[in-house]
This record gives structure tokens, sequence and C-alpha cells, in this order.
């Protein structure tokens, strides 16, 4: 896939678990999981919109675009 979810990434950077992240943005840390491996298939504006209020971050910091060819 040529999206790349850096979500791993920031939350490193915040110094902020997974779990911590899944309740602040009210998702299960399962679908959080799903997320942040890159499984998901879509992602709701306003889950994003949470993530970067969460996180304090743009979305570009956390999607990514690279081109497979």
């Amino acid at each position: 896939m040529a999206i790349i979810v850096n979500l791993d990434v920031m939350l490193a950077k915040r110094k902020m678990s997974s779990q911590e992240l899944a309740e602040r943005i009210g998702i299960t840390p399962a679908n959080l999981s799903i997320l942040k491996t890159g499984k998901a298939k879509a992602v709701r504006f306003s889950t994003l919109d949470a993530i970067c209020q969460a996180l304090d971050c743009q979305p570009g910091d956390v999607l990514e675009f690279k081109d497979e060819a």
C-alpha cells in the first residue's frame, strides 16, 4: 500500500501509550492497533481529527504517501 501510517512514531515522540491514545480519542485499543499497523482500509476524518488533537500534530505527521513504483 502506498499510504504509510506513522502513528507509532508520533506516539513515541509524544511519549504516549497506545492505550492512553485510545482512551483519549474514544476508540478501542484493538481498532487503534488496526490503524497503527496499516491494516485499516479507511479512517474517519473525525478519528483523524481526534488523533491530531490528542497528539498535537498535523494529519501529514500521521499519514504519509510513498509511491510504490
